[in-house]
């Protein structure tokens, strides 16, 4: 068989502007290639110069999907810079903000971009013709996380209350109950929703790679914790720099990492933290995880659909024991003073662990940012997996190749704006 290429030239429903290249020589794959080609936006020399205040509503603006995950980590980092502890009021507070945008961004994600892959269909939209009331509901889903975030956060994209020490306004008692009864609803939708994509018939097809992921003693992992590992570390985020090492590559705009003690690639995401963190779970979601079949360790990337599931499940249900819960009543937010200092923090995006340390002067102005993004962490394990997955689905038939390809890297989720610090696909036989 000749040797040949298949580029997708543009990836479809994904966030941000990539492609995929793929080389083939006869029957084996010679080369996987995952194409950033999106500009990088220098956030990391923004910040530099800058008062360490505006850094939440900078950061936020990395993202539109996910702008409260950049919120979290910039201001937990800025805080240990700082000596800041938040109250146990502010804390609860900040994962309820984050149920918010894991249950938008996983409802969006499920329902129009990853779940017309397995029903056959090209867009969200059109599934919508045979699927009305399941769209709809994503549709809700994805609103209800938008209140939340509207209503903590100030409003629903790029929220503007988040500060460091806490927040800028505490939310009012009636806010919270406003939105009990929407998210009861919510709560039983979301699973029948998970039990809905637990029966999709998903490809035969593990990859063997390393899951990553924050872990917490007593709670499913969202703003503080350890890194953990499927192969059995355990490392403080402090070391965070010292186990893992971006890199560049000259087909991306956007770095890729690899654990330094290994050489390896890694996977973060939904599948890494239900893998690590089952027992976490809220009672609800850890049930429904044993009731749909999803395996202690799942290895199948197409079925992280069901994690996605399982985490609005959990998202709902902890967000109605805070909003059922006393109202708070303390300070909105920690008082602090300027010292010289370096901070650190990783908190747990939609799509993975997000890392972010600032140096800070007397003064209060960052002197350097690091930001390393989930998705730019999993691109080099999405190559490696593609490359296993071409040989599962190559055949003669290059536009059909093409879109498997598609299929896999949407499980994935990845967030290309965020990354550069798809889709096109080409596969080129030679």
């Amino acid at each position: 068989m000749a040797d040949r290429t298949i580029k997708v030239e543009t990836l479809t429903r994904v966030e941000g502007e990539g492609g995929l290249y793929v080389r083939l020589r006869g029957d084996a794959v010679d080369e996987v290639r995952l194409e950033i080609y999106e500009p990088p936006r220098l956030f990391e020399a923004l910040l530099r110069g800058r008062p360490l205040e505006d850094a939440p509503d900078i950061t936020a603006r990395i993202c539109g999907i996910c702008p409260v995950a950049y919120q979290m980590s910039s201001v937990h980092a800025l805080e240990s810079a700082l000596d800041v502890t938040a109250s146990a009021e502010i804390r609860r507070l900040r994962r309820l903000l984050y149920c918010g945008e894991w249950i938008e961004s996983h409802g969006l994600h499920m329902h129009l971009l990853h779940a017309p892959d397995f029903l056959g269909f090209d867009s969200g939209l059109d599934m919508a013709k045979q699927f009305p009331d399941e769209v709809n509901r994503g549709l809700r889903l994805k609103k209800h996380g938008n209140q939340l975030v509207d209503m903590l956060g100030g409003r629903a994209i790029h929220p503007v209350n988040v500060c460091v020490g806490g927040f800028y306004r505490m939310p009012r008692r009636d806010e919270f109950q406003k939105l009990i009864p929407d998210f009861e609803w919510g709560l039983n939708a979301a699973v029948e929703t998970t039990r809905w994509v637990a029966g999709f018939e998903f490809p035969d097809f593990e990859t063997e790679c390393e899951y990553i992921s924050l872990s917490h003693p007593d709670e499913y992992p969202m703003n503080e914790g350890f890194m953990k590992t499927s192969s059995g570390d355990s490392i403080e985020v402090s070391y965070y720099e010292d186990e893992f090492q971006e890199r560049h590559v000259p087909h991306s705009t956007a770095l890729q990492a690899i654990r330094k003690s290994t050489g390896r690639p890694y996977l973060l995401g939904p599948l890494a933290r239900v893998n690590l963190n089952r027992e976490q779970l809220s009672p609800t979601a850890r049930q429904l995880a044993d009731d749909v079949g999803l395996e202690p360790l799942c290895k199948n990337p197409h079925r992280a659909i069901i994690a996605r599931g399982l985490e609005i499940v959990h998202a709902y249900e902890e967000a109605l024991m805070i909003m059922r819960g006393d109202h708070p009543t303390g300070k909105p937010r920690e008082s602090y003073s300027y010292q010289a200092g370096e901070g650190m923090a990783a908190t747990e995006a939609p799509r993975g662990t997000l890392f972010h340390r600032y140096v800070i002067d007397e003064a209060g102005k960052i002197v350097k940012a690091v930001i390393i993004p989930p998705t730019s962490q999993n691109q080099a394990q999405i190559e490696a997996d593609l490359k296993q997955w071409v040989t599962h689905v190559m055949s003669d038939d290059e536009q059909e190749t093409a879109r498997q390809c598609e299929n896999l890297v949407r499980a994935y989720d990845p967030c290309i704006s965020c990354s550069t610090h798809f889709l096109n696909v080409k596969i080129e036989r030679t």
